[in-house]
């Protein structure tokens, strides 16, 4: 755990009152891609939505995913280095001035020893500073004005499902107004947590959270991905991370190893549904809906649980 991170949890547990943990997966919960590829997101519309049209707009948002992790994240040279998230190497990160390092020519390779660890947590570092700082200091204007559009078309084409995830985000998070360069910010005193826990790679599952516009909501220590350990070891960790009665944890996502893993922990569990007739996708979930889930494991002692 990082000092700012510790300083966070220091300051939300003396504030009296309970805070509220969201853990969440990505795919087919916070964002559509896996159904829009296979077309199992329009095929629930039973024929009002264009199948076709679904797989063209997965198919966009895929290259450009993994060029900017190709370009930008260093994927081409660690996609075979999955870690379950950006810190886990952090003890072999001597603290190495990264300004001037030439990535391209140290050599690194698998991490089987110490060095080539210490090349990989180099990565990892910068990875999460580029994170932090966003996409605009690497895509140029006419690129983000391509991604602007594939989101809102994205948008349209799944009624909303993005905009209206990120908003239930935005109201647990007391988002600050936009600074002078076009950045927002938490609100550090928002008591709301928010973590991901997805099936997919660490690498391409940030640059999907900066790409459909969640970096605001999650920062970089809280990604974490489950491949190789599993989403029930995951959730142990940020139960670890946030060990103190204040803190009350939920889990929502679609696949049944996220609703095992939160049984296990005895987490309520939200399941998204695809159907577009359930009050349990987006639109239809709010913060008002899973405080539903909170007091009835947690007792109804959330005093924004009235939230919508």
């Amino acid at each position: 755990m990082n000092d700012n991170t510790s300083q966070k949890l220091g300051t939300l547990v003396s504030d009296g009152g309970p805070v509220n943990v969201y853990v969440w997966d990505m795919d087919e919960t916070l964002i559509l891609l896996r159904s829009l590829l296979n077309g199992t997101y329009a095929e629930s519309f039973n024929g009002s939505k264009d199948v076709k049209r679904g797989v063209e707009i997965g198919r966009m948002w895929e290259k450009h995913i993994l060029k900017i992790c190709d370009d930008f994240f260093f994927y081409e040279q660690i996609e075979e280095c999955n870690e379950p998230f950006l810190d886990s190497l952090r003890q072999y990160d001597d603290g190495k001035d990264l300004s001037l390092y030439d990535f391209k020519q140290d050599d690194f390779s698998t991490p089987t020893d110490d060095l080539n660890k210490r090349k990989l947590a180099y990565r990892h570092r910068a990875v999460a500073h580029k994170y932090e700082k966003g996409l605009c200091p690497f895509i140029d204007s006419e690129s983000m004005s391509v991604l602007d559009e594939l989101y809102n078309v994205t948008d349209e084409y799944t009624d909303r499902w993005l905009s209206s995830a990120r908003a239930f985000l935005e109201q647990c998070s007391c988002v600050k107004e936009e600074s002078s360069d076009g950045t927002s910010a938490i609100d550090q005193s928002s008591q709301d947590i928010h973590i991901l826990v997805t099936s997919g790679a660490l690498i391409p599952s940030l640059v999907k959270c900066l790409l459909f516009r969640l970096d605001t909501f999650l920062r970089q220590e809280n990604v974490y991905s489950s491949i190789d350990v599993g989403k029930f070891q995951c959730f142990k960790w940020i139960k670890e991370r946030f060990n103190h009665p204040k803190f009350r944890f939920c889990a929502i996502g679609d696949g049944w190893e996220e609703c095992a893993a939160a049984q296990a922990m005895q987490w309520p569990f939200v399941k998204i549904d695809l159907q577009p007739d359930s009050s349990h996708r987006f639109p239809g979930v709010t913060p008002k809906t899973v405080s539903y889930y909170f007091a009835a494991v947690y007792g109804n002692s959330d005093p924004d649980s009235s939230k919508e």
